[in-house]
């Protein structure tokens, strides 16, 4: 038996059946990944991390051994839209200080309604929201819609919206001592791009890296008026 497993589904609230939901698959299968009879795959393994708010290797002990890794990376995604959506609504929803968004036009964030809503509801609690929008090289139709749908934000406590010019060569989204990096690969479209999930770590230097990145471009970005 998976104790471990076990513990996180109390703590997240959630059952077999509802990590079956989730993933699409058998609740019988969720009960062999429990009992210990099966490993899941690598993309089920990464999904429940990050439903039950943890790390692979906490849940599969036995792959620190197979694939040891920075204790700076929580996660690691094939593609952008890999990522649940419960990972981006708790790293932005537990931020008590500070939201930094490098988002894209294109295909910006705040297209979920979801992450739009508790973006505000940090706001309104206090943490400072920036949010610094690239793609292109002049406004457009992309750029006119991301900016509409960021707008509104700025009702909302202290939330900042920059435009940047330049090249995104990956995309940040950071709460506090947690981000997702979005790593841009040429001609492949965003939402397939590879994306990290990386937690601050004493002596750990990638998190630092994408913090300086971010800042950065915030400073080379235009501030957009109200």
């Amino acid at each position: 038996m998976n104790e471990t497993f076990c513990r996180a589904l109390l703590q997240a609230g959630l059952t077999e059946d509802d990590i079956a939901a989730r993933l699409g698959v058998d609740p019988k299968t969720v009960r062999r990944w429990i009992e210990g009879r099966a490993l899941p795959y690598r993309r089920h393994r990464w999904a429940v991390a990050a439903l039950l708010n943890t790390a692979e290797t906490d849940l599969w002990p036995q792959l620190r051994s197979h694939r040891p890794r920075p204790e700076e990376v929580v996660a690691v995604y094939p593609h952008l839209s890999a990522v649940p959506s419960e990972a981006w609504l708790h790293m932005f929803g537990s931020a008590q200080q500070e939201i930094g968004l490098l988002d894209h036009q294109e295909l910006s964030l705040v297209s979920s309604r979801d992450v739009v809503n508790v973006l505000a509801e940090r706001a309104d609690a206090g943490v400072d929201v920036r949010i610094c929008l690239g793609g292109s090289d002049g406004i457009d139709a992309d750029e006119r819609r991301a900016l509409a749908r960021y707008a509104p934000l700025r009702d909302h406590g202290e939330v900042s919206i920059r435009l940047h010019r330049g090249m995104l060569y990956h995309l940040i989204y950071r709460a506090d001592d947690q981000l997702f990096v979005v790593q841009r690969a040429h001609g492949v479209g965003i939402a397939q791009a590879p994306a990290l999930h990386l937690e601050r770590a004493d002596g750990g230097e990638m998190f630092a890296t994408y913090v300086e990145s971010f800042e950065r471009a915030w400073a080379e970005a235009e501030p957009q008026g109200a």
